[in-house]
């Protein structure tokens, strides 16, 4: 994958990255859920029937194999990571963690939120010294510790159990989420690092991150069309920053073109 992005894929403006409202929605009820908070808004999915489906299929179909998983030993980036049967692994598509890799800097305090097997806070404490990590599993708190000692970066990385910002403290240069695209509820641990019920931890990440962020500060995000893009994009809006495309991925499955993006969210 090509480190620089092309032009087309540098802003939110294009066709494909329109924030949209539900078709299922009336013009009243449209006028009344834009004036409510993010957080206080019931998700209607921004797509018909028949995608729900797909992303249903999708959902179970990588799930079901690894229900009854063992622990894993995975390698990411040079790094390797040994993850246990409740944690979710570091997947393939790694256009984050490039844009980590490249947006990191020295002086840098990150917030590495979710952090699953420490995959993000393990990057980012290849530049910066300052790293906190949190996750509400357990499991991944325990994880991310062990992987961070493992790739020698435990004395840059502090991992906390947190749900989203419940216990984080002070303003980070730099916040780094890989958030669930699903909204589908979780069956068991391993399944929340996909699925967000209704989304609503992605909801309560965009109304409190602002709190958290330095003047100046970062934001990085991935998101992806297997997941409900267009009610990302509404989120963006809702949200207020200034939103750029780093890189995307393109995915090829059952003919069928999915794309995935990496994306800069700044307050100016």
């Amino acid at each position: 994958m090509a480190r620089n992005s092309s032009k087309k894929a540098q802003g939110c403006n294009s066709q494909k990255h329109r924030s949209v409202i539900p078709t299922t929605w009336s013009k009243e009820k449209a006028l009344r859920m834009s004036n409510l908070p993010v957080s206080n808004m019931p998700y209607t999915p921004m797509m018909s029937k028949k995608e729900i489906g797909v992303r249903r299929a999708w959902q179970d179909a990588g799930y079901l194999p690894m229900k009854d998983m063992p622990d894993v030993t995975v390698t990411s980036l040079g790094r390797k990571f040994i993850v246990p049967k409740e944690v979710h692994p570091p997947q393939p598509i790694t256009i984050l963690q490039r844009a980590i890799l490249r947006e990191v800097m020295k002086t840098d305090r990150v917030l590495d939120m979710g952090t699953g097997s420490g995959v993000n806070a393990i990057l980012a404490a290849s530049k910066s010294s300052d790293v906190i990590a949190v996750d509400v599993n357990s499991f991944a708190v325990k994880c991310a510790k062990s992987n961070a000692k493992l790739n020698k970066v435990s004395s840059r990385v502090k991992v906390l159990e947190s749900d989203l910002f419940e216990n984080v403290s002070g303003k980070f240069d730099l916040i780094i989420f890989d958030p669930p695209f699903r909204w589908f509820k979780p069956r068991d641990l391993r399944e929340r690092g996909t699925v967000d019920e209704n989304f609503r931890s992605l909801r309560k990440f965009f109304k409190e991150v602002r709190k958290y962020l330095a003047p100046s500060g970062r934001i990085l995000i991935c998101y992806g069309m297997t997941g409900d893009l267009n009610y990302f994009q509404y989120l963006l809006k809702k949200s207020k920053f200034k939103a750029k495309v780093l890189n995307e991925k393109k995915l090829i499955r059952n003919g069928r073109k999915w794309m995935y993006y990496s994306y800069r969210l700044t307050s100016d």
